[in-house]
């Protein structure tokens, strides 16, 4: 179209009813450009934070299989995505000015011609969500590492994962990745990352706790370097210093490195080897088992369970059975479906361990249970059942 010139735009005002007095002198005339389309554009709505990295010269990366919901990670969060429909059409303008810096350069012309290069109905909103990190576990358990003498490990078919690999996979913030490989005792492996096999990590865990009892050290200073001198021709030294870090803490004393052991990993490990060979076990025998398999020292406690097994005081005799909180599934309508489908009525220290995990930043386990659950009292007790019925 041919360009306005000043008196037709005042003759618009005037028959839009409208005070030129009111508005900023500057008037902007929008025509459309040439290749005005839609679809090539996409909105991206960045809170101060993301747009600081941004301007850093970070990146931020889409993450998500085919079949996957898309999610936005920063160098350590995630961001789930969603389309958000606006009813105003938003438009493209390149070098457009605002009001503040209209009024702050005074001098320029009054007519400003602009062309609109593009326009959109919607943009991408970003709400900070969980990483998706329970398929990381899921990926190193296909094929555990069964130690160096294992003939599967030279023939099998499975995928091996590099630290790459998972930023591809998975989809969850390169920090909160390799968090979570620390959270799961992965260990790297000539370059993949790895989970070791559960009778090999027993196996690893024996001999170290073997050594303390026959050397008489206390559990808050266990040696490395005796360690690996005295276990080196049982088991590769990686091996036995993967197990010192997944079992104990590292510190320096007078130049040596020692560890000190974390009792209560140790008893639920034990706990586990016990568990997983019934279904359910007599708790009283149990609990008698386990202490007398524990080292020299250490003493079991049954909140040293807590997500891994759960004991049945409606049975009798109680009873004790295995139920591990990261076999769960991750979404939280399922989890609570799975949860209510093993046992009809909770109560919050019991559902607590198994649902923590799905709380958001300042959610609480409270505020789920009335999400998900209905309360209701059962002998002077508070207990959490099902909101809908449980095929």
């Amino acid at each position: 179209g041919a360009m306005r010139s000043r008196a037709e735009v005042d003759a618009t005002l005037q028959t839009a009813k409208l005070n030129p007095a009111e508005l900023l002198p500057v008037v902007h005339c929008l025509s459309f450009g040439p290749q005005t389309g839609t679809g090539e554009c996409c909105l991206l709505q960045l809170e101060p934070g993301l747009c600081a990295e941004l301007e850093a010269g970070r990146s931020l990366v889409i993450r998500g299989e085919k079949d996957e919901q898309a999610v936005l990670c920063s160098q350590d969060k995630t961001y789930d995505m969603k389309i958000a429909d606006t009813s105003n059409m938003l438009l493209f303008i390149p070098g457009c000015k605002t009001p503040e810096q209209l009024q702050a350069d005074q001098e320029s012309c009054n007519i400003i011609h602009s062309q609109i290069a593009g326009f959109s109905n919607n943009y991408w909103e970003l709400r900070r969500c969980r990483p998706k990190l329970k398929k990381l576990r899921k990926l190193l358990m296909e094929d555990p590492y069964e130690g160096p003498d294992s003939q599967k490990d030279q023939t099998s078919t499975f995928s091996k994962y590099t630290t790459e690999d998972l930023l591809s996979l998975i989809q969850a913030s390169e920090e909160e990745i390799l968090h979570q490989l620390q959270v799961i005792d992965a260990c790297k492996i000539e370059g993949y990352w790895r989970i070791l096999e559960f009778d090999y990590e027993m196996k690893l865990l024996n001999h170290v706790t073997q050594l303390i009892d026959s050397e008489s050290w206390s559990l808050s200073k266990v040696p490395l370097r005796t360690c690996l001198e005295e276990l080196g021709s049982l088991e590769p030294i990686e091996m036995i210093e993967h197990i010192l870090l997944s079992y104990g803490r590292k510190y320096i004393d007078d130049g040596e490195v020692y560890f000190e052991m974390h009792e209560d990993k140790i008893c639920r490990a034990i706990a586990q080897m016990l568990l997983q060979n019934a279904v359910k076990f007599n708790l009283s025998e149990f609990q008698e088992v386990w202490q007398q398999s524990v080292p020299e020292g250490m003493t079991t406690r049954l909140d040293q369970l807590k997500g891994l097994a759960l004991v049945d005081k409606s049975s009798r005799p109680e009873t004790i059975f295995l139920l591990k909180v990261e076999e769960l599934p991750e979404d939280n309508q399922e989890r609570f479906n799975s949860l209510f489908s093993i046992r009809e009525k909770w109560t919050e220290v019991d559902i607590t361990p198994y649902i923590q995990d799905l709380c958001a930043e300042k959610q609480t386990v409270g505020a789920l249970l009335t999400k998900y659950a209905r309360s209701s009292m059962q002998n002077g007790v508070k207990v959490y059942n099902s909101r809908r019925p449980i095929s």
